[in-house]
């Protein structure tokens, strides 16, 4: 049967490693604070300190709050919790970012708002994080207890005396949902909420009356016992018996290849991958929204799988392959770049963080994708011939036309420049649109980080991630690559990385628009005002803090702005780099899946 692959459905991925490194191993959360045992003074024995302890023990030492009016309260006794900062965002769609950003990199992120006005303002981040599998909890200011079960109307509601609207909104994009309007089982809920996001890593919501916080109870008299989460088992005959199958479909193969995807980083499957890669001999590539999450100096890797818009020469290997091991894959419209991969459902094994599926079938439950992983990695023999076959057709990347002096800047030569400043101390985060392609062919040195949010792609994401990512490591300099028209929707929060300290540097790239729609289907929608977006960062600034900005035109400009925003004095510093370039100056990649996508978007509708 010739299956294409392109629209394969996603599992419902779990976690089952929680507190540990990111490959797993450790299922008991440390408590970094006194042992359990030991008794609260009566005036910390609140709700609103039990919450911040619980958040302060899953590794949260930032949350990313707006204040408003049901939350204030609540928001005094997280300050209260000297482990515990608060990070006040200028507006809620920023503070669910951030919570984003600083999960990618602490396992778990928390943003703090305010009922309906705040909860409905953060449902887009919230969404995103749901899409990218990452544990948030959002917790939300609400209303008096003794409002609820009565006639009254409340500001910030939609002036209807049912205050269930946040919570419905919230039920479709949450794993789970807790009300708390009573202190009787506020202990049973709140744990039951943040254990249930770090077992599903999916987001939460957490409903806080606002008259509850201060009131001391005794069930919160105590410090509270770590989270001792039970990991998933897989079913050891579904194991052996999906490993046994796999590894005889693998051997008969000759020139069979392994793609890792982004559900390896919520199976904690990571190290068990480049184990089956070390064993095998395997060509491993990754998916585009898996870079990262391999470690690209590998012997045996090969690039970004990505269909037509994929890096040189992996594409040719991975679609010409007999057989194929993809761990974690999501098969979506854009990763599929418009449903065009070359791809043969019965020459695939499709690992998924509990489920593995051998061609057209069979396919095996119960199975986690680490254990299997490893299993397989035993019972594999070697087989290098695809690797073997990618080296005999490399050709090296050839470098960008050297311009004359002062000439316009171009974006391919801006990258060069950006591939120079990673190291092991270094993240880079991507935002929607070109900044996709350019950021997927750098390559990154061991320890260097990588984000972008490709699944649910919304633009701006990376401002606020940038923001919380940064303040979740602090050790590194994050470097984000922003386009103009992202960066209007979110660019208000530069004034919370400089007000945090931090040292990130953004190169925001001026070419007057929405560029990646441009290339999917143009008009005049997608050309936006100028800003002069170094001014608009030095108002922000406004004297206050370590800001540095630079707008370069040419490559003489850039390398000089780097070279400052890289030196002793400007380390510290936050520094913005404003990249003038031409309105049609984009990769080879985005015109090619812009065109591709489009045709997708613009089918006719199936006759009935």
């Amino acid at each position: 049967m010739d299956t294409k692959i392109g629209s394969i459905d996603s599992c419902i991925p779990a976690n089952d490693d929680i507190g540990g490194s990111p490959n797993g191993g450790v299922s008991v959360i440390q408590n970094s604070g006194p042992p359990h045992s030991v008794p609260v003074s009566p005036c910390d024995a609140t709700l609103g300190r039990h919450l911040a302890r619980r958040l302060v023990e899953i590794g949260v030492t930032d949350v990313f709050s707006v204040p408003g009016d049901f939350n204030l309260t609540l928001l005094d006794h997280l300050i209260a919790e000297p482990r515990l900062k608060l990070v006040g965002c200028c507006n809620e769609l920023n503070a669910g970012y951030a919570a984003d950003g600083y999960a990618r990199s602490r396992g778990v992120g928390a943003c703090v708002v305010t009922f309906t006005v705040g909860g409905l303002s953060v449902l887009n981040a919230i969404a995103g994080a749901y899409s990218e599998n990452l544990p948030v909890i959002c917790i939300v200011g609400g209303p008096n207890s003794n409002d609820y079960g009565t006639s009254r109307i409340l500001h910030h509601t939609i002036g209807l005396p049912d205050f269930s609207q946040e919570l419905r909104c919230f039920q479709t994009i949450t794993c789970y949902q807790a009300v708390i309007n009573n202190l009787e089982d506020a202990h049973e809920q709140i744990d039951t909420a943040i254990s249930t996001a770090l077992k599903e890593s999916k987001p939460v919501y957490i409903s806080v009356s606002c008259n509850l916080p201060a009131i001391p109870h005794p069930t919160f008299s105590r410090h509270p016992v770590p989270f001792s989460l039970s990991p998933k088992l897989s079913n050891q005959m579904g194991l052996e018996a999906a490993a046994e199958a796999a590894a005889e479909f693998l051997n008969k193969a000759v020139k069979p290849v392994m793609v890792g995807g982004p559900k390896m980083r919520v199976a904690k499957a990571m190290e068990a991958f480049v184990e089956l890669a070390d064993a095998s001999g395997y060509a491993l590539a990754v998916m585009p929204s898996a870079k990262g999450l391999v470690p690209e100096n590998h012997p045996h890797f090969i690039g970004t799988y990505w269909g037509a818009v994929s890096t040189p020469f992996c594409a040719e290997i991975v679609e010409s392959a007999d057989a194929y091991v993809f761990a974690g894959p999501i098969f979506n419209d854009y990763s599929s770049v418009g449903y065009s991969l070359l791809l043969k459902k019965e020459k695939a094994i499709i690992v998924q963080p509990e489920r593995v599926t051998i061609g057209n079938g069979p396919s095996f439950g119960c199975v986690l994708m680490k254990d299997f992983l490893s299993h397989l990695a035993k019972r594999l023999a070697h087989n290098n011939t695809a690797h073997e076959n990618y080296h005999r057709i490399y050709v090296p990347e050839g470098k960008p036309l050297r311009g004359n002096p002062k000439e316009p800047l171009r974006v391919n030569v801006l990258f060069q420049h950006i591939q120079k400043l990673l190291s092991g101390e270094t993240a880079v985060i991507a935002e929607t649109g070109d900044s996709w392609f350019n950021c997927q062919k750098l390559k990154l040195p061991e320890g260097c980080g990588y984000e972008f949010e490709m699944q649910y792609g919304s633009i701006g994401w990376s401002v606020g991630a940038t923001l919380g990512y940064a303040q979740a490591v602090p050790e590194k300099r994050v470097i984000a690559c922003i386009g103009d028209g992202s960066f209007q929707v979110t660019a208000q929060d530069v004034s919370t990385m400089i007000r945090c300290g931090q040292k990130s540097i953004i190169f925001l790239i001026n070419n007057g628009g929405y560029t990646i729609e441009v290339e999917i289907h143009d008009g005049p929608y997608n050309v936006i005002k100028n800003w002069n977006y170094t001014a608009f960062v030095d108002a922000i600034h406004n004297g206050e803090g370590k800001c540095w900005t630079a707008k370069v035109k040419c490559e003489e400009e850039l390398i000089e702005a780097i070279n400052t925003a890289t030196s002793e004095e400007k380390k510290e510093s936050l520094c913005f780099i404003e990249v003038i370039v031409h309105k049609d100056d984009t990769s080879k990649e985005l015109l090619e899946w812009g065109s591709r996508v489009s045709a997708a978007n613009s089918r006719p509708p199936n006759p009935q």
